[in-house]
């Protein structure tokens, strides 16, 4: 029951968390929060109640700005006031910025945080724009117009390896959930498409260790092979990573294919396609299991999904789904038996079998 206890109380602190960090969506809080990480507040705070002076000179900041910043981090519920604290008020940190907001914590969101308050708060800028064009907005935010969306994003190496270490962060939260959504032993090989630096595969591994887990990306990101902090020998030498890009080169053959936060990227038309190359790459009985937000009926909601979706204009080619239209589509690449299990946290994940 402790157990359970925690859980629900980090969704709480996920939620409160995203909803900060999200907020440029609709409101201003997230610059907050953004500057804070940035000045290095909740590392300091980590180590025990601060004051604003030691943190000023810790970052060369403005010692009376510091203090307004952490005030506000209060006001928030990212700090928490602790007393005196060489001669002045100090502050400490929440459960929620232990947690969450601190380097070095299991659970960090720090890098997907950077991550945010970069290429994502700038595209949002053009969001008029966006709704105008019908389009991703990255030449009027970043300065870089292709075709290819990931372009944008790997703009840099920097870019590249924030936002691997982004999605780093969130399967270190939700990636069990996903991956015991349905019991998955049964598939004895299976494919990472669009994996990363196998974050999700890595977990994949440990709790399947019959299985043999593939990562299949693109050059660039296969080469970095990036690692969770201290995951080095405990289950890296299981998961092996293959190059390529899914949409021109053959997938893997593999019993599973799991995409995970990939269909959303794209419109129908390239879903339906990789998803046929799942299929045409399974042997018989293979199956793919997508993880997304998924809309509700008719697409009226949740709140947070048609943000997210909104996003997706922003930056990609495609777009958050309903149930409706993820069985629709794996039905079309020949997997007909479409199963939606919500297994807590922000994604739901289905299982589609041909």
């Amino acid at each position: 029951m402790a157990d359970r206890g925690d859980e629900r109380g980090r969704d709480r602190d996920f939620r409160v968390l995203m909803g900060h960090a999200h907020g440029f969506m609709v409101s201003q809080p997230v610059q907050v929060l953004f500057a804070a990480c940035d000045l290095g507040v909740f590392d300091a705070a980590a180590r025990g109640p601060v004051c604003a002076d030691v943190v000023a000179r810790a970052a060369g900041a403005d010692p009376r700005a510091t203090r307004l910043l952490m005030d506000t981090c209060a006001g928030l519920g990212l700090l928490r006031r602790a007393g005196p604290g060489e001669g002045r008020s100090s502050f400490a940190n929440t459960r929620l910025s232990d947690t969450f907001l601190v380097v070095g914590s299991p659970l960090s969101q720090c890098s997907m945080l950077r991550y945010l308050a970069g290429t994502p708060y700038r595209c949002w800028a053009h969001l008029a724009d966006a709704v105008r064009d019908g389009r991703d907005q990255y030449a009027r935010a970043v300065g870089v117009d292709a075709e290819d969306p990931f372009a944008a994003i790997y703009r840099s190496e920097a870019d590249r390896v924030l936002f691997t270490r982004a999605l780093q962060e969130t399967w270190s939260l939700c990636g069990r959930r996903v991956l015991t959504a349905f019991d998955l032993s049964p598939f004895r090989v299976i494919c990472d498409v669009g994996g990363g630096s196998g974050a999700l595969a890595r977990e994949a591994a440990r709790l399947y260790p019959g299985s043999t887990v593939t990562v299949f990306d693109t050059p660039e990101v296969v080469g970095s092979q990036l690692r969770p902090p201290g995951d080095e020998e405990e289950a890296g030498p299981r998961v092996r990573f293959i190059a390529g890009d899914f949409f021109r080169a053959p997938l893997p053959p593999a019993d599973l294919y799991v995409l995970a936060r990939v269909l959303h990227d794209w419109g129908d038309a390239a879903c339906e396609a990789l998803l046929r190359g799942a299929h045409r790459a399974g042997g018989p009985g293979s199956a793919v299991l997508i993880v997304e937000r998924v809309l509700e009926a008719g697409g009226a909601g949740p709140p947070e999904a048609l943000l997210l979706s909104l996003n997706m204009l922003l930056q990609t080619r495609g777009r958050e789904r309903t149930e409706a239209e993820y069985r629709e589509l794996a039905a079309r690449a020949g997997f007909p038996r479409l199963r939606l299990r919500r297994p807590g946290g922000p994604y739901e994940a289905m299982l589609a079998r041909k």
